[in-house]
């Protein structure tokens, strides 16, 4: 293993969007044991260090890439296609129209039902933006457009977190 390595090469998988989530999960777990500090015990101080710098690498790594949004981030700026998420906040104006749609009807639920139809469609828009990416990075490896979905789906990602946090605090 190379410290240097990108989380892709570090997992041994394909460098692409699409990932296989169970083999992903036992690679992690793999890849866990064989740098698990227990295992350097014998070995004394500075080997259980480079274990345990090997194990936050790793976790580091898995948290990338089992996190759609993050893996196509993380793809994307590995190509040079940066997402500049703070810096960079212009959408099309179609997207900033649902945006502001789904906004207005957020504040106008009146229960769960309401809130949970509101879920349900940013679900389905999130789902459909993440078929774009896979097809943008995987197929048309075009990542400076992939990026701009990215972008996109950040802002439905935290709107959807918020619609959750509505629905939570309306649970008995």
């Amino acid at each position: 293993m190379n410290l240097q390595s990108n989380d892709f090469e570090l997992f041994g998988i394909p460098m692409q969007f699409v990932q296989d989530r169970a083999q992903l999960d036992r690679r992690w777990k793999e890849l866990q044991r064989e740098a698990h500090p227990d295992k350097f015990a014998a070995q004394g101080p500075a080997a259980q260090r480079l274990a345990m710098q090997w194990s936050v690498r790793i976790n580091e790594a898995y948290q990338r890439l089992k996190h759609p949004l993050k893996r196509a981030s993380y793809l994307c700026e590995l190509h040079g296609a940066r997402i500049n998420a703070e810096n960079n906040t212009a959408m099309p104006s179609d997207f900033l129209m649902q945006q502001m749609e789904w906004r207005e009807a957020l504040g106008d639920a009146k229960g769960i039902d309401d809130l949970n139809k509101i879920a349900l469609e940013s679900k389905l828009s999130q789902d459909g933006l993440l078929l774009k990416v896979a097809q943008l990075l995987d197929e048309e490896k075009n990542f400076a457009k992939a990026a701009q979905q990215v972008r996109s789906l950040m802002f439905i990602e935290r709107f959807a977190s918020e619609v959750g946090d509505r629905i939570e605090q309306m649970q008995p």
